[in-house]
């Protein structure tokens, strides 16, 4: 079917449930960050394949709602369709919900559908209120299975494996204690769990069900005397399944859990607002009252899979030495060889994947490498496509942030740096690669109080910008997994007021940015853990945390303004530069040894 032919299908079954209007969101039921072909209903209904994308069919019209970043592609993607564009980012744009109060004009009785496995909890609860405040009522059915029926891929049946407790570092059965006493602490029976990340912690499984984390697809349910995964059977050898129920976690297919909590026993069920889909809860809701619900944001689980334990930090550490290697061995191949034969960002990537392939417990890289080259770097969430990828000729300037998935832990790193001749550097350059530089050594050095948020450290990264008129639309700092996400929570570093306060044994990317539309994009980026300080001799008895930098790659020195730095900062650096050639010395060959040594060298 073309698009047009999916939107008329659509348009029956919309007609014989008696709705107005249907949305299509571009999520999955797990809230994955990267979702498996199967869910993509958004792309499928619509023909745009952009990662970010809402779709509002009506009897009469189509939209798709997306974000600045696929405006383009979005504009060539819809052509011959009927679909209209709604540039969500724009400020006159309307919000859906606005849309849809303004399109039906109060109408009483009128029915908007959605399918409740692609809505958070919270996120349908939103929408609803907004709804209702015009008098239109928000329906639960899933119209797009019934007309993709042809070609649909099906759910991954990757199999599962076991996560050894040598690389996780407790075992399953400690973590359904701890789980169980939280539940205890909450007055509670039973934990819905649906995102995939959550599910992989707790029971020490991952899989390769999802591109760039090791995730299985399924649910869980923790009860007081019973912990339940929820998966297609075909992904479980019969020795893993023996392992799992010798851990105490029975076996059920995935699509059982909603017939399972339909029926649950529990008098008090908890859930996460933000992660658990909208359809397990009206699941729940049938088999307990709406007060014996107790939704919360976030799941506890969020804050214990963050703190990380002793045995995946030290993993993480094994990990960072596994990635130096490969990161040094591209730097000099990009000096030394890599423009003897034509290049663009897409080889360059696909290089140091070859490098980082060559690491020890490689798996993966940890999400897809950005390489943006000159002006490609300045867009900030850049995707270098085969076909309009930049060629890497002449002088300029490599933004470049990449990651691996490691058996011991996940790494993230961004360095910019120059190729081709000194000096020819541009003097802001220099400036803008300094003043990142600085934010960036400021938060790394950072001493504070227990109970900090990561919005009342951001603008220590942020102070040198500012200063000068500068500054950056990101994040400064994002929690990462072990072994699992590059993007995780509770907690963060950024301007917003995130209420979660930073805990030991978080691990926190360090990552600020200047960017210059059609010039060039500059961000450094190394990964901090938290930990706590030595007591000052003038402490008045407060516990104070620190970061213990993570990562192990040069700066580019050649970037750098030194006129601009202290002379603590320029300590800072000479000092790292040399704990990262004592690290990675021994792990290289001589003549990559050589070249990591003249990187390393004091300034």
């Amino acid at each position: 079917m073309t698009v047009n032919e999916r939107v008329s299908a659509l348009r029956v079954l919309m007609k014989k449930n008696g709705l107005s209007a249907y949305i299509i969101r571009g999520t999955d039921p797990h809230a994955s960050e990267y979702m498996a072909p199967h869910w993509m209903e958004m792309s499928w209904i619509t023909g745009f394949l952009g990662e970010s994308g809402t779709a509002v069919v009506t009897m009469d019209q189509a939209l798709l709602w997306t974000d600045s970043r696929y405006y383009l592609q979005a504009g060539e993607e819809l052509k011959g369709s009927e679909y209209k564009l709604m540039r969500e980012s724009d400020v006159d744009c309307p919000t859906i919900a606005e849309w849809l109060l303004s399109t039906f004009n109060f109408q009483l009785s009128t029915k908007i559908g959605v399918n409740p496995e692609m809505y958070s909890i919270d996120g349908y609860r939103l929408l609803q209120t907004e709804l209702e405040d015009g008098g239109l009522r928000l329906m639960s059915i899933d119209l797009i299975a019934p007309i993709w029926t042809e070609g649909r891929p099906d759910i991954p049946m990757n199999p599962l494996y076991i996560y050894e407790d040598c690389y996780a570092g407790e075992r399953v059965g400690a973590k359904l204690e701890r789980v169980r006493d939280m539940l205890s602490a909450h007055r509670c029976d039973a934990l819905v769990i649906a995102e995939l990340d959550e599910i992989g912690w707790l029971l020490n499984i991952r899989g390769t069900d999802v591109d760039y984390t090791p995730c299985v697809i399924a649910y869980c349910v923790v009860e007081k005397t019973r912990c339940t995964l929820f998966v297609d059977s075909r992904k479980v050898c019969d020795a893993d399944a023996a392992v799992l129920r010798g851990k105490g976690v029975e076996l059920m297919p995935y699509h059982a859990v909603f017939d399972y909590l339909k029926n649950i026993s529990a008098t008090r069920v908890m859930m996460d607002g933000n992660r658990v889909n909208e359809a397990l809860y009206e699941c729940v809701l049938s088999s307990v009252s709406h007060a014996a619900c107790k939704v919360v944001t976030p799941s506890p689980l969020q804050v214990m899979m963050s703190v990380k334990n002793d045995i995946e930090l030290a993993g993480t550490r094994l990990a960072m030495r596994q990635d130096a290697v490969a990161l040094t061995r591209f730097f000099r191949w990009l000096e030394t060889e890599a423009l003897q034969s034509p290049q663009t960002e897409i080889t360059l990537a696909d290089r140091l994947h070859a490098y980082r392939a060559m690491g020890t417990h490689f798996t993966d890289e940890s999400f897809g490498t950005i390489a943006g080259w000159n002006a490609n770097g300045a867009i900030v969430h850049y995707a270098a496509k085969p076909e309009s990828c930049a060629a890497i000729t002449g002088n300029g300037v490599l933004l470049l942030d990449s990651g691996g998935q490691y058996l011991d832990g996940t790494t993230d790193i961004t360095r910019t740096v120059w190729v081709g001749d000194e000096k020819a550097i541009p003097a802001q350059l220099k400036r803008d690669f300094t003043l990142v530089l600085k934010g960036h050594i400021a938060l790394a050095r950072a001493r504070f109080p227990k109970g900090t948020r990561g919005n009342q450290l951001d603008v220590l990264a942020h102070q040198f910008m500012w200063a000068e008129g500068v500054t950056y639309g990101h994040g400064t700092g994002h929690g990462v997994g072990h072994f699992m996400g590059c993007h995780e929570g509770p907690a963060n570093i950024r301007t917003d007021n995130n209420t979660n306060p930073i805990h030991l044994g978080n691990v926190f990317s360090d990552e600020p940015g200047i960017y210059r539309a059609g010039e060039y994009g500059i961000r450094t980026e190394n990964l901090i853990a938290t930990r706590q300080a030595a007591p000052s001799p003038r402490s008045t008895g407060e516990t104070y945390y620190e970061f213990e930098t993570l990562t192990l790659c040069f700066y580019d020195k050649r970037l750098m303004e030194f006129s601009m730095l202290t002379p603590d900062e320029v300590a800072w650096i000479n000092d790292y530069h040399a704990w990262v050639e004592r690290e990675v010395t021994p792990l290289l060959n001589e003549d990559e040894a050589a070249y990591l040594h003249t990187k390393c060298l004091p300034i």
